[in-house]
């Protein structure tokens, strides 16, 4: 999803001419590219293509690969994330993604974009011990590169990095360490002022074609090996859970980490936050992504985690003074890696939940030490409380423990506390989409009507299905009594969606309402409805211009104010009587309805005219007909009629008359999911658009 298919090609760099089917020649090198929309998704599948071609030149034994290391393939990844990160926030066009292996060994990767105008970023300031939420920049990536640097052609962008294939040797795996957590203490400006390159422009201010600039430094080269590291002790990129870091005690008492942990630390600790990222980044579920969090961290990182999440509304009154006791917040997740403790880890857990301490203080503090709940072998070790805010908000708490007398080393400690930056920014995320998801839920509950009105002699069906499902639709109903044996239905269509269409049926369905309810005619309704719009419009104009006007801006000039909210209505009136129904309804810039008799034959029962909101002083007419017994009457929103499947549309050749045929001798429950299904499987990806329909079937 948002990616085209990977295409793997073995190219030779003299000629350019694809590799001969014979075999590989010494002068050819590997390249993968895929082509990215430009969404949130890039990332990953810029490191799921990167992945798969290492894999697939190593499998194929293509020159330079037996020159590729975990290590070269892990800054790959770092990398290619980097500069697809960088090239969907800063252009937000389609990303081009190539990677490339050279004889040497030496892998090159490129992100090209289609907005040569906007520079890429280095970096922007955060807030002290925030994680930008778009990636650590171009830093990172100078952090990790042989070099770097930006190709400016006509319309594109392409900034690329070289990755020198390297040894495990250990002087230059502790250099990479060093460079990677320096270039994590640098401070950049949001303005980009500080970027390291100022690439020649033209007249007007724009970068210049074809114009290359190498922008990073190269790295020095490795002092003097010490050996190969042996094969056995070499880490991979993405340890399992089963291989988690292994530390030491020094004579003080904290905890070391060997040389082999140390390059994790290193380079698949970057890919590491990396993948979590992603993977916590698409829920949005608050309690998903605490058990997430528990998942990724043991074993890999502690020996058991708990995720307590606090209700943010309290604010820092949500945690109570008194001992053991917690307002407001609850053990939403505790993780252990045998779950035969992870029960008692919990009670113990929640009667000693995390104190009260400052929000803002960054870090780490001591959290008492559960050990009767972990049994013999855990009588003894250290517990670490990470606060959980986001956007300066306090959200809950993150626990780790370790058993053992060696606690945690400072680099795990550093890669926990970057994660709960992460954790907490995914909570914070769920619970907006939480709280709007509710909103737009008890909005939709107050533009709807909570149950529909049973008429004698007539059975009815209704299908309402927003496209949208965290938002108000654009599409409403009602079927409700009138009163002197009348009852009324209508279906109608706002322009637009979201709050501006909210307000139009807020408007309009208790107009319907009131106005069918004071006897109106189903004419005079659409009459008075129509103007009741315009005039709405016109109060909604002249206060915008004298908000305008007070602002000291010039006069608004007409049809320069609000636009005119236009509906869509289908609106009629049904009487029962001995031998039938009479019907009397109107459409106004509505799909008409259709009306199918029991022998199979179907006709539209109504007259196109005007959409409401949009012609003053408009007259409207209406149709009457009986309905008898076994009719049944169709009413549908364009959702329905303009269902697209490529270039075609449902009611195409009148798609709509030719499935209401097919229904024939069903009852109106049948009829409407059958129109509903028909409507889903006439197009491969799900309906663009709100879907409403409404039949009504005389006994």
């Amino acid at each position: 999803m948002g990616a085209i298919p990977t295409q793997r090609e073995t190219v030779s760099r003299a000629t350019g001419a694809p590799a001969h089917p014979g075999g590989v020649s010494v002068q050819e090198c590997a390249r993968a590219h895929v082509t990215l929309l430009g969404s949130s998704l890039a990332p990953g599948a810029a490191r799921a293509m990167v992945r798969a071609a290492l894999a697939d030149w190593s499998a194929l034994g293509l020159p330079g690969t037996e020159q590729l290391t975990e290590h070269l393939a892990a800054d790959a990844l770092v990398a290619v994330s980097e500069l697809v990160t960088n090239a969907v926030v800063h252009a937000g066009t389609d990303v081009e993604v190539v990677c490339r292996l050279e004889e040497t060994g030496t892998l090159v990767v490129e992100a090209t974009d289609h907005h040569p105008s906007r520079a890429p970023r280095s970096g922007d300031r955060e807030t002290p011990h925030e994680t930008p939420e778009y990636g650590r920049g171009l830093r990172l990536v100078a952090a990790l590169a042989e070099a770097w640097g930006i190709t400016y052609r006509p319309g594109t962008k392409t900034v690329w990095a070289r990755l020198r294939a390297a040894g495990a040797e250990a002087g230059e795996a502790a250099e990479a360490v060093e460079a990677v957590e320096a270039a994590e203490r640098i401070e950049a400006y949001p303005d980009g002022r500080d970027l390291p390159f100022t690439p020649d422009t033209d007249p007007d201010g724009h970068p210049s074609p074809d114009r290359t600039e190498p922008l990073g430094p190269r790295r020095p080269e490795p002092t003097a090996p010490h050996g190969p590291e042996p094969e056995h002790s070499r880490p991979t990129a993405f340890p399992d859970r089963s291989d988690p870091p292994q530390w030491s005690g020094r004579r003080d008492g904290t905890a070391r980490l060997g040389l082999r942990d140390r390059e994790w630390l290193g380079h698949g600790a970057l890919s590491f936050l990396a993948e979590a990222s992603d993977l916590l980044a698409g829920q949005l579920d608050e309690d998903l992504v605490a058990s997430l969090t528990g998942q990724l961290i043991v074993p890999r990182l502690a020996d058991w985690c708990a995720v307590w999440l606090e209700d943010e509304s309290l604010g820092r009154g949500a945690w109570s003074d008194a001992p053991g006791t917690v307002v407001g917040a609850r053990l939403a997740r505790v993780w252990h890696g045998s779950e035969s403790h992870i029960e008692e880890l919990r009670r113990a857990l929640e009667k000693d939940p995390p104190r009260p301490r400052d929000p803002w203080r960054s870090g780490p503090v001591a959290h008492p030490w559960p050990g009767e709940a972990l049994g013999p072998d855990g009588t003894h070790g250290t517990a670490l409380a990470y606060r959980l805010v986001a956007g300066g908000r306090p959200l809950g708490t993150l626990v780790i423990g370790r058993a053992g007398p060696a606690g945690f080393p400072d680099e795990i400690t550093g890669l926990v506390e970057d994660l709960s930056r992460r954790v907490a920014l995914a909570i914070g995320a769920a619970r907006q989409y939480a709280r709007q998801a509710t909103i737009s839920a008890v909005l939709q509950r107050g533009l709807l009507p909570g149950a529909v009105a049973e008429i004698p002699g007539v059975r009815s069906a209704l299908v309402h299905e927003p496209r949208d499902k965290g938002g108000p639709s654009g599409d409403f109903y009602d079927l409700f009594p009138a009163g002197d044996g009348r009852w009324c239905f209508a279906l109608g269509d706002v322009q637009g969606k979201g709050p501006e269409a909210a307000v139009v049926i807020g408007l309009a369905r208790p107009w319907l309402r009131l106005l069918a309810r004071e006897e109106y005619g189903v004419p005079d309704v659409l009459d008075r409805l129509n103007q009741l719009l315009l005039d709405d419009a016109t109060e909604a104009a002249d206060a915008a211009a004298r908000a305008l006007v007070a602002a000291g801006g010039p006069p608004v000039a007409p049809g320069d104010g609000p636009q005119t909210r236009f509906l869509s209505l289908l609106y009629g009136e049904l009487v029962p009587h001995d031998g039938g129904v009479r019907c009397t309804l109107a459409s106004a810039g509505h799909p008409l309805p259709l009306l199918l008799g029991p022998d199979g034959t179907v006709r539209t029962v109504a007259e196109p005219q005007t959409l409401l909101g949009v012609v003053e002083d408009a007259t409207y007419t209406s149709e009457t007909f009986e309905l008898c017994s076994g009719d049944t009457l169709l009413c549908v929103t364009d959702g329905v009629t303009e269902r697209r499947s490529g270039s075609r549309q449902f009611d195409d050749g009148d798609g709509l008359a030719t499935a209401l045929t097919g229904c024939a001798g069903l009852d109106a429950e049948l009829v409407a999911e059958r129109i509903r299904r028909l409507v889903h499987e006439f197009g491969a990806r799900p309906p663009e658009d709100d879907l409403a329909l409404l039949v009504l079937q005389a006994e």
